[in-house]
């Protein structure tokens, strides 16, 4: 198989959909000799805020001389950079080879037991945890969880450390409809001794976060309590124990990628702690001011002005909205809008109100994508329409400023037909 053949043979594995569980991705694991366990993994959930999360982590690391894996999801440009080194997704040929090893194991799974089919996300887990744990050895994988952590199938190793970024309302219909439903899921990151720093701020799941620690004896550092940042402007001052870091600036804008990198700083301060890195603080600084995340409140054009965020639940919205109004100071913008199916969209085109001058939703290829009348039917306000040809609709805006946004999915598809990449 070529590297189309090979994609084409991952992709064809979404008919399949989502299957929660880790029996599937155990049974390939271990007829691929257990690569996950020969890698030190840093796990990484939360419903916003993850890929961030990971790249300033990831950044510092590699700004430290240390050889660094990430697997994150989805990807914007590429396939590729779904499995990356040092920031740099593999190659085409390392995809090749990897379906080469997979893809055998995965049919036997088929044939030879009651498993099933083996989804797209299982293929490209198996896929990295066989890339790290044998073909290209690092010195650290940074693993993003995907939908939830308890039945993900990232969920099969014991890392040395977890991060769990946040609690929100987001695949309700399949991780549950309360705070506390979905923090009982995303706790499952918490392992037995191992330290885990989170951000949760709702009263019940945070409690929850609390019990699940103490009773696994997993160290447990809470943002807001024990860690705590002064926001001042586009500045922030850190405290963790005896450490206090000044004037960090970041290249991200908005108050919750403060909050993201201080979860990083405070993984890697935990990390030299244990003894597992040497940490130069200057450069870890350096590399997390200096981090860009694409399709994060991303400026692709400046006169007219568009921004385009993958905003795609309520609180990556409110975050959104927040961010543009204290950063860009504008009043009202055009929004151009387009989401998958399992999410509040109700709540989501609500957020934008106070921001929103029109509503403009639209179709994408994808197949999970919500028909663009049917989110035309969840807006409350006069001030909305269908764009049939959001390609045209971008290209020939006129309007002061336009926000794109809504999954990331569209994000993907918008910078690859516009040529944002």
């Amino acid at each position: 198989m070529n590297y189309l053949d090979s994609l084409y043979w991952i992709h064809e594995r979404t008919k399949f959909g989502i299957k929660p569980g880790v029996k599937r991705m155990e049974w390939m694991l271990e007829q691929l000799g257990h690569p996950e366990q020969h890698i030190q993994a840093i796990h990484v959930g939360g419903t916003n805020g993850k890929g961030s999360t990971v790249a300033y982590l990831r950044d510092a690391l590699v700004m430290n001389d240390y050889q660094v894996g990430t697997f994150t999801s989805p990807y914007i440009e590429t396939f590729n950079e779904r499995i990356s080194l040092n920031g740099m997704p593999i190659s085409n040929d390392d995809i090749v080879e990897l379906v080469a090893r997979v893809k055998p194991v995965s049919e036997a799974m088929e044939q030879e037991t009651e498993l099933g089919v083996a989804t797209e996300f299982e293929i490209i887990t198996a896929m990295m945890y066989l890339y790290f744990g044998e073909i290209h050895p690092v010195d650290f994988v940074i693993v993003e969880a995907g939908l939830g952590v308890k039945n993900d199938s990232t969920n099969v190793i014991t890392p040395i450390l977890s991060i769990l970024t946040s609690i929100g309302l987001d695949h309700t219909d399949i991780l549950g409809q309360t705070y506390l439903d979905i923090a009982k899921d995303k706790s499952a990151i918490i392992k037995e001794g191992v330290p885990v720093v989170y951000a949760v701020k709702n009263e019940e799941a945070l409690k929850y976060m609390r019990d699940t620690a103490e009773m696994l004896h997993a160290k447990a550092l809470e943002f807001d309590r024990d860690i705590l940042i002064v926001s001042e402007d586009d500045e922030f001052t850190y405290r963790y124990k005896e450490y206090e870091l000044e004037n960090i600036a970041l290249n991200m804008l908005g108050e919750h990628q403060k909050e993201n990198a201080s979860l990083a700083i405070t993984a890697l301060l935990e990390l030299k702690e244990q003894g597992l890195i040497r940490i130069d603080f200057n450069k870890m600084i350096d590399a997390i001011e200096h981090v860009r995340w694409t399709g994060r409140i991303e400026r692709v054009s400046t006169e007219p002005l568009i921004i385009i965020d993958g905003a795609h639940n309520k609180e990556s919205v409110d975050a959104l909205v927040d961010t543009i109004e204290k950063y860009y100071r504008l009043e009202k913008v055009d929004v151009l809008f387009a989401a998958i199916t399992g999410k509040p969209i109700q709540h989501m085109l609500q957020a934008f109100n106070p921001l929103a001058n029109h509503i403009y939703v639209t179709d994408f290829n994808f197949p999970k994508a919500l028909p663009a009348r049917q989110l035309l039917d969840e807006i409350n306000s006069d001030n909305k329409s269908v764009v049939d040809d959001y390609v045209s609709f971008i290209k020939n805006y006129k309007g002061e400023a336009l926000l794109i946004t809504g999954s990331l999915y569209f994000i993907s598809e918008v910078k690859t037909k516009l040529g944002y990449l």
